[in-house]
């Protein structure tokens, strides 16, 4: 328990931690591999590389000193991390080296503001935050090693199929190397792939959404090839999955892990809403809604560039024609002539409102969207805009969580 100098204390830095919370993170990251280059072997360079990972703790660290009177109020996101953190394989081991070298980044970054009794009452309530996460993080990784099928760690898995689904997106279709059972996952959640890259010095950790119904006899992840942009380099993961893991080829897998689940106890119409490769978790959703709540009227909404590039359709397709309480819409932005020439989208350019309200009877409904981030602010913004209430409203991030309030960059 924080003493009420301490609150006082981390209180008033608040405003310091709006203005200079991404430099402290960006120093500390810095630093702690710097010192630790083994956990180069957890974090994504990817993410270091974009700022994302560094964005994402600021934002972090800054809810946690606004609300260090009532941590209660940020458990969801202590979960959200802690599922990741198990996922990847975060350990208790590690949260006193993180403390050190992020009171260490609040010293060099804010020089001679950063007083003693700044720095003890951090000291302090960084201790209290660890426990808060090295207490749910011990439940996350009992509960994944004691269900049926569940295990601690890394599990070895081989490749029993592998089928390209458009020109860019491709399905991985795993089964246990054991043969033992495979534990049950709620639809929308992911496993994190643990590679050994030829050339590369560290190991590269993704984490990608399972992109089927919980219970088959195989975990399936669909996986975009991230190619070079003009401001990004291509994906290392993403690119080596593609090029040279073959069928038979064996890979290390984390047990499921996630909070962007479907609810299946609500039985309100359901919107399904995706952009690209953001699909993975919606269509898992998709199969496990039809299968457990078959009565459910829900809308499945999906946005690509083209036909080209559109994944999973006619898996999509075929259950549309077995379920009637099922609708289908597409949004091509950019549909070549075979596109036109077949009818194969339903509105060119992208979803907005007008659109949206044409084909979604009602606000009242449950919606659930992933995408590149561009996408996930239209469809935020647009969801607000309609007066869609912020407990209706689901939606996930690949990779650090961000934010989809116009204002601010994920």
């Amino acid at each position: 328990m924080l003493s009420n100098n301490t609150v006082a204390i981390i209180k008033s830095t608040v405003p310091v931690l709006e203005v200079h919370g991404l430099a402290i993170t960006k120093r500390f990251y810095e630093m702690l591999f710097a010192s630790h280059p083994e956990l180069l072997h957890i974090f994504n360079h990817a993410n270091q590389k974009q700022g994302r990972q560094q964005t994402a703790l600021a934002n972090t660290v800054y809810a946690a000193a606004l609300h260090i009177d009532r941590l209660p109020d940020i458990l969801p996101v202590v979960k959200q991390i802690a599922h990741k953190h198990r996922s990847l394989g975060v350990k208790v081991e590690h949260y006193p080296i993180v403390g050190h070298h992020l009171l260490q980044a609040i010293k060099d970054v804010l020089g001679d503001a950063a007083t003693d009794d700044i720095l003890q009452a951090w000291g302090e309530a960084y201790g209290v935050i660890a426990d808060v996460f090295i207490s749910v993080e011990a439940e996350m990784y009992e509960e994944a090693k004691r269900q049926s099928g569940g295990w601690d760690g890394w599990r070895a898995f081989t490749v029993e199929k592998i089928v390209e689904e458009s020109d860019v997106i491709t399905s991985f279709y795993f089964v246990p190397q054991d043969g033992g059972a495979l534990a049950l996952y709620e639809a929308g959640q992911y496993i994190s792939v643990k590679l050994d890259i030829p050339g590369e010095k560290y190991t590269h950790i993704r984490q990608y959404s399972l992109s089927d119904k919980s219970g088959n006899p195989y975990y399936r992840i669909t996986i975009k090839r991230e190619n070079t942009l003009q401001d990004r380099p291509a994906g290392i993961a993403s690119v080596y999955l593609h090029e040279q893991i073959q069928q038979g080829d064996a890979l290390w897998l984390s047990a499921p892990a996630g909070d962007f689940t479907l609810n299946t106890n609500d039985d309100q119409p359901l919107v399904l809403l995706s952009g690209g490769v953001g699909i993975t978790p919606m269509l898992s959703m998709l199969h496990t809604a039809l299968e457990q709540q078959p009565g459910r009227e829900i809308a499945f909404i999906h946005a690509a560039q083209n036909g080209n590039v559109h994944a999973m359709k006619q898996e999509v397709e075929a259950l549309q024609n077995r379920h009637q309480h099922l609708k289908v819409y597409y949004v091509y932005n950019q549909p070549n002539i075979r596109d036109r020439e077949q009818q194969a989208f339903h509105k060119e350019g992208y979803v907005d409102l007008a659109w949206l309200q044409s084909v979604v009877a009602s606000p009242d409904s449950r919606f659930y969207f992933c995408g590149p981030v561009p996408f996930m602010k239209t469809v935020y913004g647009m969801l607000n805009e309609w007066g869609v209430a912020a407990d209706h409203i689901s939606y996930e991030f690949f990779g650090p969580s961000g934010s989809l309030t116009a204002e601010s960059e994920a």
